[in-house]
């Protein structure tokens, strides 16, 4: 089942406002979903990390040699799967090799929720009325472009006339980080 903007949005807010929290690691910690980090390399091919479920048991892998900055960004993107996936049966995995395809319909939805989950649409909005480029208001939020279209998106589906993204976000991202340094190269 395919999870509309309204249903991420919701999920999100409500996260929110039941743990007064938008950090990704203590959501984690509050929801009981087990944290793991494990190095996996970073190289180009990679895992930067996944959402594992067996039975009720709610487990997220994070690559431990990635930059903190995109260590949190991989857990929001996992917390997503394990928040809006988790109607899924008997053991669900989500292995992100190429973490903001666009391609899958799953991939897409965790990065919605990614999104709005690390960004507050005032503080968008005040970075781009600021006269900041899109690629400049990305690195003042501390998020890689990718992030930022998607929740461009988001603004625009809440109605917000915001400009298009100078990207459509797609699995190169990832395939751009090479090493531990994060995504401030890219943005």
């Amino acid at each position: 089942m395919k999870c509309t903007f309204e249903h991420i949005c919701d999920q999100t807010s409500m996260l929110k406002r039941k743990y007064a929290e938008t950090d990704p690691f203590r959501l984690c910690k509050d929801l009981k979903i087990k944290l793991l980090f494990i190095p996996m390399g970073i190289g180009p091919e990679c895992c930067k990390g996944f959402f594992l479920q067996q039975s009720r048991i709610k487990c997220i892998t994070i690559n431990s040699d990635l930059s903190h900055h995109l260590q949190r960004i991989i857990c929001a993107h996992e917390l997503g799967h394990a928040i809006l996936h988790k109607n899924k049966t008997g053991i669900s995995a989500f292995h992100d090799f190429a973490l903001f395809d666009s391609v899958s319909s799953l991939e897409y939805e965790a990065n919605i929720f990614a999104a709005e989950l690390l960004l507050e649409d005032d503080d968008v909005l005040s970075n781009l009325n600021a006269e900041q480029s899109f690629f400049q208001a990305a690195s003042a939020l501390n998020v890689p472009a990718e992030i930022l279209d998607f929740k461009f998106r988001t603004l625009k589906w809440k109605g917000y006339k915001v400009i298009d993204a100078p990207l459509m976000s797609s699995g190169d991202f990832l395939k751009n980080v090479t090493d531990a340094g994060g995504f401030d190269s890219v943005c």
